[in-house]
């Protein structure tokens, strides 16, 4: 009895384990399936991440391939054409300051650097021998007044004389022959004593004009000699309070010169600063060998800004005012490259660079017009690159993308 129903227990546990178990099952393959799913959203995850990094890096690096370029587009020159030359300034007056005279140096008054006025006293000049000379001069004028004087009242007396019929006619003109010779003599010794008394004038050196003085080239106690064999000089001197700049303006450009029409000057010591001057006069006449056109433009210098001899750049303006769309076409001079085969510039067509072969005409500075070649509304690539050659892709930067400036 005991024995059955410890079997049929048994069997109770046994089915009760049974039944406990299927439950238990379900739930781990509820959670194997789960976490099997899960495995797979993370490995598909995972795989378009990596398609997604492997397209983006395909993408960079094929755009890295593309250059990226700035363009600028062609169009005509607005406003007033600019044509910029350099000049040299030159004071208005100058001069050597040299001696009429000779003798040895006794004072200078004036350095270099030195602004004087006209007919201020610049140098004396000690002249010894000179000084003798018109000493001797002068008496020697004193005695031929002295023998005029006689001779004229001799030739007084005689001439009395002949009128009582006491003397010759003959005699009475021999005296008067001698006064006449008396009185050029007197006249003679009068203009070598002038002569010398100018010279001894030239003693004192004095400024011709208001200036400064760019150069001293003596001393006290320098020995001057004024002689033809080659007089040294002493000062050399400038007029700076207004200054010519000489141009040499292409004959092509020529056209752009106006008497009277202002000029813009720029120098390298003002980078900020622009100066007014003047078309004063031209050659009229193109030189042959240069094939230039000299010009000189005038500009006031009273505060003594710009020195003589300095480097000037002028900008002479052309309107196009009346008609832009008449003005050249300009390209930047930093769009040109320049290859074995002549100047090029890289033009932007259908996405890739394409080397077009140009002409140019005049040279405004920044920019340079071209005369074939480009025409308007041409992209044109700013700082290409020396490798480029026609038909390399390119990327015009975003800032561009509308024209450019």
């Amino acid at each position: 009895m005991s024995s059955a129903n410890t079997n049929s227990g048994n069997q109770i546990d046994q089915s009760t384990l049974a039944v406990e178990r299927k439950p238990f099952s379900a739930v781990q393959k509820l959670f194997a399936i789960a976490a099997a799913v899960i495995v797979l959203i993370v490995v598909v995850i995972g795989l378009l991440s990596r398609k997604s990094a492997s397209a983006e890096l395909t993408e960079t690096t094929n755009r890295a391939a593309v250059p990226l370029v700035n363009v600028t587009s062609i169009a005509p020159a607005k406003g007033a054409t600019e044509l910029i030359l350099p000049g040299t300034t030159q004071s208005f007056i100058e001069t050597p300051i040299y001696a009429r005279t000779n003798g040895y140096l006794k004072k200078w008054y004036f350095d270099i650097g030195a602004h004087v006025r006209k007919g201020q006293l610049l140098v004396e000049i000690e002249t010894p021998e000179l000084d003798q000379q018109l000493k001797q001069a002068q008496q020697d004028l004193f005695t031929a007044k002295q023998n005029e004087e006689l001779a004229y009242t001799t030739t007084v007396r005689w001439q009395r004389l002949v009128n009582d019929d006491a003397v010759s006619k003959q005699e009475a003109e021999q005296y008067e022959s001698d006064y006449k010779a008396k009185k050029f003599t007197t006249s003679s010794a009068s203009a070598n004593f002038d002569r010398l008394q100018q010279l001894q004038s030239f003693e004192k050196v004095y400024a011709p004009f208001d200036g400064v003085i760019t150069a001293r080239n003596t001393d006290i106690g320098a020995l001057i000699d004024s002689g033809s064999g080659g007089p040294k000089e002493l000062f050399h001197m400038a007029s700076v309070s207004r200054l010519r700049i000489f141009v040499s303006v292409p004959e092509a450009e020529s056209s752009v010169v106006r008497l009277g029409a202002p000029v813009e000057l720029t120098l390298d010591e003002y980078p900020n600063r622009t100066f007014q001057g003047l078309i004063a006069r031209t050659s009229d006449a193109i030189d042959q060998t240069t094939r230039t056109l000299n010009v000189e433009i005038d500009i006031d210098n009273a505060k003594d800004e710009i020195k003589t001899g300095a480097y000037v750049l002028a900008h002479f303006k052309a309107s196009n005012a009346k008609d832009p769309a008449a003005g050249p076409l300009t390209v930047p001079a930093n769009a040109i490259l320049f290859r074995s085969e002549g100047m090029r510039t890289a033009v932007v067509r259908d996405g890739k660079a394409q080397l077009v072969p140009i002409t140019i005409g005049r040279d405004f500075g920044s920019t340079l017009e071209v005369t074939s070649g480009l025409s308007m509304g041409d992209k044109v690539i700013l700082n290409p690159s020396d490798s480029l050659t026609s038909g390399t892709p390119v990327r015009i930067a975003p800032e561009n993308r509308e024209g450019g400036k």
